[in-house]
């Protein structure tokens, strides 16, 4: 819609402008302050540039204007919105979508190592990343999402004693001691005694069976971590074994030298990393011949650029800050361009309950679960809550807040909005197609500014997908909900003279609800119980 109306605008004004939405919708749908900027050219007061331009207008069929305090304002015309909500009724799958655009982007986000269930630190990075990757699937663009598993070097190897030596002091009574880092919680008993059950308690006897239990556990928890993101309703596309990538080290190490991206010293080779912005270069291949953690993403991020995306996004923990110049050197010494590496860094997450610290799991070792919280506030709110802050900012939030069946609870909310949408058509014995037809040109201007607000959906996906900031989806949600309901509670729908027409305006409300809803992973309620 926004880019009809500036193909319209541009038959008169053939200059770059900007086109806002006013906050009082009095003013118009669209204003823009292009007067200023051609002030200084003109050598005239804004006020009057933009009063001279508003006879130019006059015979447009899209829109009327306004010139206000020197900026230009335009209210779109009932005939053009009304044209606008058949549209969108008739094909409503397309609705605020946009054309395919030449663009592939492979999106790698999660990533937890597979030595224990996800804790609430992986959610926040998971919902946006499934988000992100639904909303610009909606826009066109291509993408591809990924799961890099972390199953080579000492986190693995710690899982199998953790595993071995739990089934020895557990199952067999004997005196254990660990070793100050091994993995803790009850998903290891559990995993000690799953093992005893498949493989008997001779796996337990010997040290090197660790290596065994290293690769079964590591199965069994990526099995768990994909079940835990499915409860989610995140399905991730691709899923990368670093152990699978580690035949092409050589070929990689090889690459590096090439292009003078690395260095042997003290028996060690090193990465030029403080060329690229780091702090210090970095070892990437250990006296032994071993690859380090770093290593294993250089492999990765090389095996990345090869399959030839346009774009690469990385969604890490706020902990990784330190990490990117480092990485980003290295597929600059890889001969790639590193500036198509986009990493978003997912803060932390603190859970409250009853405005207390949310209990950890003994299950997972002093975590809070993924699954707990899931199991607790269900899918919906947990997605919504998730993506309601910039990912890059801290987010707190108490559990309880999101059970409230009233307007405090923005999910509730927002679904009652969709859910009463519902009941009306239901009251009127009528279905959304039912109305396509209606004529609203001539609603009031209380319903037409309602429409557009429920038409501009397709500008907040672009604006929330491109700037990164999905927050500005249910920041939209909660600003449309709030305007339908009042509205509802303030207009007759059923039963008024301009039934048909007014249950079209609830009909594209309902659908702009729905979408945006289903784009940020939840299904919008149609009765609330």
């Amino acid at each position: 819609m926004k880019t009809t109306v500036i193909k319209e605008i541009n038959k008169v004004l053939d200059i770059d402008f900007v086109l806002e939405k006013p906050k009082d919708s009095s003013l118009g749908h669209y204003a823009t302050p292009v007067a200023f900027t051609l002030a200084k050219e003109l050598k005239k007061a804004p006020k009057l540039i933009a009063q001279d331009f508003v006879g130019k207008f006059e015979n447009s069929d899209i829109f009327s204007v306004s010139a206000v305090n020197g900026y230009l304002n335009f209210t779109l015309k009932g005939k053009f919105l009304d044209d606008v909500a058949t549209t969108a009724l008739k094909n409503p799958l397309d609705f605020a979508k946009s054309s395919k655009k030449d663009e592939s982007i492979l999106l790698e986000y999660v990533s937890a190592n597979p030595t224990g269930p996800l804790h609430i630190g992986h959610v926040r990075g998971a919902v946006y990343g499934d988000t992100l990757a639904r909303v610009g699937r909606h826009l066109g663009v291509d993408i591809t999402t990924e799961y890099y598993i972390n199953d080579a070097g000492n986190q693995i190897d710690l899982l199998g004693i953790s595993i071995l030596l739990r089934g020895r002091d557990n199952i067999l009574g004997q005196s254990v001691e660990y070793p100050e880092q091994f993995y803790k919680g009850e998903y290891i008993d559990d995993l000690a005694k799953d093992s005893y059950e498949e493989f008997g308690a001779e796996i337990f006897s010997k040290d090197e069976n660790a290596t065994k239990l290293s690769s079964w556990g590591k199965d069994k928890m990526l099995k768990l971590i994909k079940q835990n993101l499915a409860d989610a309703n995140i399905n991730i596309q691709n899923w990368v074994s670093e152990k699978s990538l580690y035949d092409k080290k050589d070929k990689t190490v090889k690459k590096l030298k090439k292009c003078g991206g690395i260095y042997e010293q003290d028996g060690k080779i090193w990465l030029r990393s403080s060329d690229m912005g780091d702090e210090k270069d970095r070892v990437v291949i250990r006296e032994d011949g071993r690859p380090t953690y770093l290593a294993g993403d250089i492999i990765y991020h090389n095996d990345k650029f090869e399959r030839g995306f346009d774009r690469y996004i990385n969604i890490w923990g706020a902990d990784h800050h330190g990490y990117i110049a480092r990485v980003k050197a290295s597929i600059h010494f890889l001969g790639y361009d590193e500036s198509r590496l986009e990493v978003i860094l997912a803060q932390m997450v603190n859970l409250l309950k009853n405005g207390q610290a949310y209990k950890m799991s003994k299950r997972a070792g002093n975590f809070i679960l993924m699954s707990d919280v899931v199991q607790e506030i269900g899918s919906d709110a947990l997605r919504f809550i998730f993506i309601s802050k910039k990912c890059d900012t801290p987010l707190e939030f108490d559990v309880d807040e999101l059970k409230k069946d009233d307007s405090s609870n923005p999910i509730f909310y927002i679904n009652y909005a969709h859910a009463r949408i519902n009941q009306l058509f239901k009251k009127a014995s009528k279905k959304p197609e039912d109305v396509i037809d209606a004529d609203i040109s001539n609603l009031g201007s209380d319903a037409l500014n309602l429409l557009f607000e429920a038409l501009i959906l397709d500008e907040i996906l672009e604006d929330a997908f491109y700037s990164r900031q999905l927050q500005k989806i249910p920041d939209y949600l909660k600003s449309l909900a709030a305007s339908f309901h009042k509205f509802y509670n303030e207009n007759r729908v059923v039963g008024s003279d301009n039934e048909d027409s007014l249950l079209k305006v609830m009909a594209v409300v309902g659908l702009s609800i729905k979408t945006a809803l289903s784009l940020m992973g939840i299904k919008a309620k149609e009765i609330m119980e």
